[in-house]
């Protein structure tokens, strides 16, 4: 079969349409997540009482189902259930925000609990307050152990944008399909989908790589 390149380059405006979309969903999705993550984390790190409970309960649950089911619950059962209807693309960042703090909460409560008690206790006999020894010392520590798995997390999610293709949201993968329906150009459509999610994950990748550099991590 001949490869069109002018397929390729007819679809390309809609499909940066798409990669467009897809950023979008995942710059405010890992926002929300990494708020959620690092609070979630905290509470279970710490193990706040009660809280410590309902951020465990909460980060099992995301963790033992998938990220499309999740989507289609909240976008077609929570209507139903509690009248709560949104659209497309806000349940979209919605999940991505929840989904991802789950997975950023475990890195989170790993990196603070791996930070040697010894340095905690230095703090406090140094006279430190304990929000002083976590913001002072246990925080700029954990942050650095954070980054490598965090990228992993971001490139993950990303990646994961696509399968909000289920709720219609016009993400890259959604606008590939389109394309793909009316041309019939399955071979020129998905390389030129794939290569554009490869370039979006690399320019992610190196732009952690880089602040692993400067934190002086690798």
């Amino acid at each position: 079969m001949e490869f069109q390149y002018d397929v390729v380059l007819n679809s390309m405006p809609q499909l940066m349409k798409g990669v467009k979309l897809t950023i979008e969903i995942t710059f405010y999705g890992l926002i929300g997540g990494t708020l959620l993550g690092v609070l979630i984390g905290l509470l279970q790190a710490y193990k706040v009482p009660v809280l410590n409970w309902i951020a465990f309960t909460y980060v099992a649950f995301i963790r033992g189902t998938p990220i499309v089911v999740q989507a289609m619950f909240v976008y077609f059962a929570l209507p139903l259930a509690l009248g709560i209807r949104m659209n497309a693309l806000n349940a979209a960042i919605m999940v991505l925000s929840v989904n991802a703090g789950a997975y950023i909460a475990e890195i989170v409560r790993g990196a603070v609990l791996s930070i040697n008690k010894g340095l905690v206790d230095a703090g406090l006999a140094l006279g430190l307050s304990r929000l002083q020894v976590i913001t002072s010392v246990v925080g700029p520590l954990a942050f650095r152990r954070m980054i490598p798995p965090l990228g992993n997390q971001f490139i993950i999610s990303l990646k994961d944008t696509s399968l909000f293709i289920v709720i219609g949201v016009g993400e890259l993968t959604r606008q590939g399909q389109e394309i793909m329906a009316s041309t019939f150009r399955a071979l020129e459509v998905w390389t030129a989908v794939a290569i554009l999610y490869m370039v979006m994950t690399t320019i992610l990748a190196l732009s952690l790589r880089l602040l692993e550099r400067r934190m002086k991590i690798l």
